[in-house]
């Protein structure tokens, strides 16, 4: 058996994210989030679920940061909801709510683990959606401000933040397709709401700048792996617009300072407004990319294919199979992005900032979960990552998809992710076999073919 081993500062974890598990949704002084608007609406959710009571994060922090301490972590991936710090998305500072985190880092810290907080995980305050939400020029500068506010909290004490996550995911599932939170169906608005995440972003690198603190920063992108169906000029360039689409639309101006050009003309009336500085401001140095994978492509034209004329397939591997919400398993996908992105884009520190998958657990009387399953998704995905550092990629980290067994957004607590299992009923944590096999990969820091 052999054994591959990892740089030795290389950093493990997991991710989680505020609304996901924190619950809590009122308590201390708590505003309203499009996430509590929209899952106390009817028939958005799976069950009618909601994030109200999630997995008591809120109350029970430091067990679950002691519980991250016996698996042996080096860093562990949060986020932190706006609508706890400023209940009015701007304005009046919460207080109990921005402790909670403040106790969160220090906790984390004590524990000797590396916090990577996250800014904006998709849960914009309801009092800013209600100005207009990101279609609103104005709402970078309010997330400016918030930015600001936490920085001035926890500045260096946090290793690393992320200025969002998935902008994508809140752009397009969001504004344009109605599939998420706010729930909008309008492809303006999506593309306006993707430029103006940007220029937030932008605007809080540009603070994070100037207060001159000792830490990264940098942003989180939900990133795929695209095949054409063929060799075909129809296919290929039907691939194209589903990497610019699905990729490069986020990764070009951060990196290029440019939207990707084949795309922005396809897009016609629905091109965003562009004001003079904002591709300079969008594409100013960041310390890190953070990359979430979970699922390769294959695309092909089609001409009943909407907007992009495109049809596209998740593929698996041999011998994967799918997860239990049906989506594609292939490993080779992730070593194949992070060496694109080292080609194409920049070979500044990576970190694997999201990755792990939904299995059908099956608890015996003690809650305990035999997920071979997940282990065998992981122990693939880790050997690619892996390969890419042996292909000359920076990778720095990696944190799996979940800690915990937590609320899954429209699809409620039907899937499970975590590699701890949630009781919902009792709120305890019963790590699965996935959690004991990642304990042992951290202690060696390397996985076994």
């Amino acid at each position: 058996m052999t054994t591959r081993l990892f740089p030795a500062d290389f950093l493990w974890g997991a991710a989680t994210a505020a609304y996901q598990i924190e619950g809590a949704w009122l308590a201390d002084g708590k505003g309203e989030s499009i996430w509590d608007r929209y899952t106390h609406t009817p028939f958005m959710v799976q069950n009618g679920d909601t994030g109200d009571i999630a997995c008591d994060h809120y109350n029970r922090m430091p067990e679950d940061v002691a519980l991250m301490k016996s698996l042996g972590f080096k860093t562990y991936r949060f986020s932190i909801a706006w609508a706890r710090i400023l209940p009015e998305g701007r304005g009046r500072v919460n207080s109990k709510g921005l402790g909670f985190y403040d106790r969160l880092v220090d906790t984390l810290l004590e524990a000797g683990i590396v916090p990577n907080a996250t800014l904006n995980h998709w849960d914009l305050p309801q009092a800013i959606q209600d100005a207009g939400g990101w279609p609103n020029r104005e709402t970078p500068d309010w997330f400016a401000e918030y930015a600001r506010i936490v920085f001035d909290k926890l500045g260096n004490r946090v290793g690393m933040f992320a200025t969002h996550n998935e902008p994508w995911v809140i752009s397009f599932m969001g504004y344009g397709y109605a599939d998420m939170a706010p729930g909008l169906a309008d492809l303006s608005q999506a593309y306006q709401t993707a430029h103006h995440l940007l220029v937030s972003h932008g605007k809080a690198v540009q603070i994070f700048r100037q207060g001159g603190y000792k830490t990264k920063i940098g942003i989180v992108l939900n990133l795929g792996h695209n095949i054409p169906a063929s060799d075909s000029e129809a296919d290929l360039l039907a691939c194209r617009r589903s990497a610019e689409q699905g990729n490069d639309w986020f990764l070009s101006p951060i990196f290029k300072g440019t939207y990707p050009q084949y795309l922005f003309e396809w897009l016609g009336a629905h091109r965003p407004q562009v004001e003079a500085d904002d591709m300079q401001l969008i594409s100013q140095p960041i310390d890190f990319l953070g990359v979430n994978y979970y699922m390769t492509f294959r695309v092909w034209h089609n001409h009943n294919g909407g907007f992009f004329r495109t049809a596209s397939e998740m593929i698996s591997a041999p011998g994967f199979g799918r997860t239990a919400v049906g989506w594609g398993i292939y490993p080779d996908g992730l070593r194949a992005l992070l060496v694109s992105l080292k080609e194409n884009y920049s070979n500044l520190p990576m970190y694997v900032t999201e990755n792990g998958t939904a299995v059908e657990d099956t608890p015996d009387e003690n809650g305990f979960v035999e997920d071979w399953g997940r282990v065998n998704f992981l122990r693939g995905h880790f050997l690619a990552a892996h390969a890419a550092i042996q292909a000359g990629v920076n990778l720095k980290g990696y944190y799996v998809w979940s800690l915990l067994d937590n609320f899954e957004w429209a699809q409620g607590y039907k899937p499970r992710f975590g590699i701890v299992r949630t009781d919902y009923v009792s709120q305890r944590r019963i790590p699965k076999r996935s959690a004991r096999w990642y304990a042992e990969v951290i202690a060696k820091n390397g996985v076994d073919e």
